[in-house]
C-alpha cells in the first residue's frame, strides 16, 4: 500500500505569474526535503508555462511555513485578510522566477 506523504499545487494567474495554493506535508516526514522538492517541480511547472514571478498565501504566525519559504527565496509583500470568515491573517510572499524547467520535465519523465 502507498501512502502519500505530500501534495502540492499551484498554477497561472495571469500570464507572468503563478501562485502556490497548496503545499501539504506529513507531519512526521518534515525536514527530509520532500516539502522542497513538491515546491521545485510545482515552481518548474510554472514557470514552464511562462510564469516569472511566483506568490504564495500563508496563515499569519506559521511557525513553519513561513521560515520554509523565506528559505526558498519569497519575500513578505502585503498581509491580507482573505474574506470576512477567516479569522487570522494572511501573509502575502513572493519571489521572482529565474532558471531552467529541468526538474519538472524529469517528474514528467518518471
Amino acid at each position: 500500500m502507498e501512502t502519500v506523504i505530500g501534495a502540492g499545487g499551484g498554477g497561472l494567474v495571469s500570464e507572468s505569474s503563478a501562485e502556490i495554493y497548496v503545499l501539504y506535508m506529513d507531519p512526521d516526514r518534515r525536514s527530509e526535503g520532500i516539502g522542497s522538492q513538491i515546491l521545485e517541480v510545482l515552481t518548474d511547472q510554472q514557470r514552464a508555462f511562462g510564469a516569472k514571478e511566483q506568490w504564495v498565501s500563508v496563515a499569519k504566525g506559521n511557525a513553519l511555513g513561513i521560515p520554509f519559504y523565506e528559505k526558498k527565496g519569497f519575500v513578505f509583500d502585503s498581509e491580507e485578510v482573505e474574506n470576512e470568515h477567516n479569522e487570522v491573517p494572511v501573509l502575502r510572499y513572493k519571489r521572482r522566477l529565474e532558471g531552467n524547467t529541468s526538474s519538472y520535465f524529469q517528474f514528467l519523465d518518471m
